[in-house]
């Protein structure tokens, strides 16, 4: 199973899809060409990628710090931001008539970083050569790669979903609405959890003194 998932047809299909958005995520959904476990190398890239960019950037384009970076704690945030966009559309698109599936949703959004990766390590590597008047050039790298990358996570979420335009664009609003639900949802739960916790705790204590 993993030796098909890391197949030399599921790379040479995300450069397809790299390349050609619109029929490489509609056969993705359609032919089952994608593959989860690289779209989660991707992230897990994605990730490496932007807390070496905050570390390593040359000094002209990066005023941060190094000592305050800190790459575990960068990555799990990476990672849960994936996972909660990735549910929360799932989440509406359930109500919106959306075709993809969850594993779909996964693939599509973990495809689309990849430009967003290679701008990160191409601008890092730049940005240690220009001088401060160049640095348009850094930011044009960036923004150009950013831009590619999130065009193809909307053509993505369109194409799994066989969503008009207008559609996606409504269905990316509600879902970004969703996130904010489920964090706020998560935040309630997690005060609530520890409110609790700290109930039988101190009725524990008070058994224990009083014993």
């Amino acid at each position: 199973m993993l030796t098909k998932a890391f197949s030399k047809e599921k790379w040479k299909y995300l450069l397809y899809t790299l390349s050609h958005p619109v029929d490489g995520f509609y056969w993705i959904r359609h032919s089952e060409k994608g593959s989860l476990p690289i779209a989660f190398i991707l992230v897990l890239l994605f990730s490496a990628s932007f807390s070496a960019n905050r570390l390593l950037a040359g000094f002209v384009v990066n005023d941060i710090d190094p000592r305050t970076v800190d790459s575990l704690y960068e990555f799990i945030g990476v990672l849960a931001f994936y996972i909660l966009l990735c549910v929360s559309n799932w989440s509406v698109t359930c109500l919106t008539g959306g075709e993809g599936r969850m594993k779909d949703i996964l693939t599509a959004v973990g495809y689309g970083t990849m430009p967003i990766t290679i701008g990160l390590v191409l601008s890092t590597v730049v940005s240690r050569f220009v001088a401060d008047e160049e640095q348009a050039f850094y930011s044009i790298i960036l923004g150009v790669c950013v831009a590619w990358g999130i065009i193809m996570i909307i053509i993505g979420i369109m194409q799994i979903h066989n969503f008009s335009a207008g559609k996606t664009l409504v269905t990316l609003i509600l879902t970004f609405a969703a996130m904010l639900i489920i964090v706020f949802i998560l935040l309630l739960l997690s005060n609530l959890i520890g409110k609790v916790y700290n109930f039988f705790r101190s009725i524990y204590t008070e058994i224990i003194f009083r014993t």
